[in-house]
């Protein structure tokens, strides 16, 4: 026994300090040069390295740990003299003890449970780096359904938007419009001022709705109709988007699974979100134009529909990140069908259903882009992709709340889009 201590203690001279001082709390062992099976001091059983400052195996390595962490009183059944081995070893777990300490294991190298996690985490992170990360063939049918559904439902090409009412944009705005790009993301304040400005001689101090101020109730109505020049294009444009998110979501599996009351629920919530994604695809962020296959757009259409600057300015700052980040087809569809699938839009039943689907697809868009980037940020996509579906969420509130203001002013809004944005389930 002494010839063996005395050979165990000239290797653990031999060894540097970290490998035997007890810095990892996962088995951790050196191969003798001489390939001798390794014997553990304590039971006598095989040995997987050096834990605590002395050769074990796994389970008196394990046993020293809990029986320092615990502090119980261990007491001998009999006369503090048990032979520890192998088959015995949980019989008397004070000698057992004795012998661990009596070997060299030191309770001052038990990493705390902190330092083990985050150990592990470094393990499973290193590993993560070396295996190269793939889609499942699940995750991939997925992503190929939404590609389906997204490329039978949009088009891409936007050849339907020059059979909508025309855009009425004056000279001036035109100008500013084509020639100045981006500095048109702040020149529609004073525009809608002057728009607002007309409203008010048609509009009574004590009520916010139309009053007859004239007996000429025509010529009442083409002011009333001049107002806000862009909605009739955008009413039309709308109503032709609404049908296409509609028409995405029913093609979609995990979709059509779900009852009547929640497929409208969502469909309510996330019409406004889906279409803000889609039309990032369009949007150029050098100019701050959204160039629509034979149309192009700018923030002074927007304002010429009656929008305002409380959801513009966020709009524009989305729609200027979100592009930046260069996001494929494949993570637009997938943001898309994120945005869908939230269970806690008003109105849901089945919270725990649609709460699964979207972490599915969460866990595929995040796996899509560990798989298919190589840019050494990738890792940051993600989670800017999250922020922007976030964003999205109030940018959603401001916009019911304008669109129903643009109503009471100009009732030209679409009926299908009146019965998006209603609370009523």
């Amino acid at each position: 026994m002494c010839l063996l201590q005395l050979r165990m203690s000239k290797e653990m001279e031999e060894l540097s300090p970290f490998v035997y001082s007890g810095h990892s709390d996962e088995s951790e062992g050196e191969t003798e040069e001489d390939d001798e099976p390794k014997i553990c001091q304590v039971c006598g059983d095989k040995a997987t390295g050096y834990h605590f400052n002395a050769m074990t195996c796994e389970g008196c390595k394990g046993f020293f740990r809990r029986s320092m962490k615990r502090l119980a009183q261990l007491c001998c059944p009999f006369q503090n003299t048990c032979v520890i081995t192998k088959t015995n070893r949980r019989q008397c777990q004070s000698c057992r003890l004795q012998k661990c300490l009596s070997i060299g294991m030191r309770r001052e190298l038990i990493m705390s449970d902190e330092a083990v996690e985050k150990r592990r985490m470094q393990i499973r992170r290193k590993k993560m780096q070396e295996e190269p990360v793939t889609l499942s063939p699940q995750q991939e049918a997925v992503i190929q359904e939404l590609l389906t559904a997204h490329q039978k439902t949009f088009d891409m090409t936007c050849a339907h938007f020059i059979q909508f009412r025309p855009l009425d944009r004056d000279q001036k705005s035109k100008s500013r419009c084509a020639g100045e790009p981006n500095s048109s993301r702040f020149t529609y304040t004073t525009m809608h001022e002057d728009a607002m400005q007309q409203t008010i001689t048609f509009v009574s101090p004590s009520f916010p709705y139309f009053s007859i101020h004239s007996p000429e109730t025509t010529e009442k109505k083409q002011h009333k109709s001049a107002i806000f020049t862009s909605l009739p294009h955008f009413t039309d444009l709308t109503t032709y988007m609404i049908k296409n998110v509609i028409n995405f979501g029913k093609t979609l599996t995990m979709f059509r699974a779900l009852i009547i009351d929640d497929q409208i629920s969502l469909l309510k919530g996330a019409t406004f979100e889906i279409i803000l994604i889609h039309f990032n695809m369009f949007f150029n962020e050098m100019t701050g134009i959204w160039e629509c296959g034979p149309l192009q757009y700018c923030l002074d259409d927007a304002m010429r529909a009656g929008f305002q600057c409380h959801l513009l300015d966020p709009m524009m700052n989305f729609h200027y990140t979100l592009r930046k980040l260069h996001l494929c087809e494949e993570e637009y569809v997938l943001m898309q069908a994120i945005s869908l699938f939230s269970p806690d839009r008003p109105g849901v039943k089945h919270h725990s259903v649609i709460d699964r689907n979207q972490e599915t697809l969460a866990l595929t868009l995040k796996t899509y882009i560990e798989a298919k980037r190589t840019e050494p940020e990738k890792h940051l996509l993600f989670p800017k992709i999250m922020a922007c579906l976030t964003e999205m969420r109030s940018m959603n509130e401001e916009y019911t709340k304008q669109v129903l203001k643009i109503q009471d002013i100009q009732p030209e809004v679409s009926p299908l889009l009146l019965e998006i944005i209603s609370k009523d389930s």
